[in-house]
């Protein structure tokens, strides 16, 4: 690979790696680099995924030394996360990505219109929609569910975390956020053992990747710390736009 196009990917995981640790979304940029550069879908999806990992990780991280993380749904469902998205990877290949994408599609479209009229939602924690059933909801569908289809297709895995912890849960976008690092890194794990085993990931060039996700990771975490849930909901409109537009352009051309 030229070392130009290895440098635009490098610059596109740091971009990736800011995304992810502020709202999710890092793939809008990482994933379509690498298919630009030549790399075919599925090991793009897997040096993708390789290099998310270290990123989320390292997020999560910087997360948990200065918010309080959500352990009772956090530790669980990313223990139920790395076993679905595994299982979603494994089954990847036998579902087919355009029945997939208009669904992804009218559910973003539903979350940025929800984040819209509600602007109240996220800004501030609201402890009593915490209960026992709220948080077993809470952890299977984001231990499960949202995992699950991380493996499969992977766009908005984050955005999702983060929207169904602040409805659900009651979470301000914030602490959201920190929780859904630890649980997308569960989904990273799954999806790629799955392609390690299947041997799709271009280790080198993921790697090298990591190092700048990882270092756009900390930037974005310590940016959503300091500004805010404000910050992180207008971030999050941003990329849930951005993910409707790229979906409907792979959809219809």
């Amino acid at each position: 690979m030229p070392l130009e196009q290895v440098l635009v990917l490098l610059v596109a995981a740091a971009g990736a790696g800011w995304v992810d640790a502020v709202v999710g979304g890092g793939g809008l940029l990482q994933l379509p680099a690498l298919m630009v550069a030549g790399v075919p879908p599925v090991q793009a999806m897997a040096t993708n995924k390789l290099s998310s990992v270290f990123g989320t990780a390292s997020a999560a991280v910087a997360y948990a030394r200065t918010t309080k993380l959500d352990r009772q749904v956090a530790l669980p469902g990313a223990g139920l996360a790395v076993v679905s998205a595994g299982l979603g990877a494994s089954a990847a290949a036998a579902i087919s990505a355009e029945v997939l994408r208009p669904v992804v599609m009218a559910v973003l479209l539903g979350v940025a219109a929800f984040v819209t009229l509600r602007p109240a939602l996220g800004s501030v924690p609201q402890p009593h929609l915490r209960t026992r059933g709220r948080i077993t909801a809470a952890v299977t569908v984001a231990g499960v569910g949202i995992a699950f289809y991380d493996g499969i297709m992977g766009p908005g895995t984050g955005t999702f975390l983060i929207i169904a912890f602040t409805t659900i849960l009651g979470l301000d976008f914030v602490s959201a956020s920190a929780s859904a690092k630890i649980i997308n890194t569960g989904t990273n794990l799954g999806a790629l053992f799955v392609f390690a085993w299947q041997g799709h990931i271009l280790w080198g060039l993921g790697l090298g990747m990591a190092v700048c996700n990882i270092a756009g990771a900390q930037v974005g975490a310590r940016m959503a710390l300091r500004r805010g849930t404000d910050f992180v909901r207008i971030v999050l409109l941003v990329v849930v736009v951005a993910m409707v537009i790229r979906l409907g352009w792979q959809q219809f051309t």
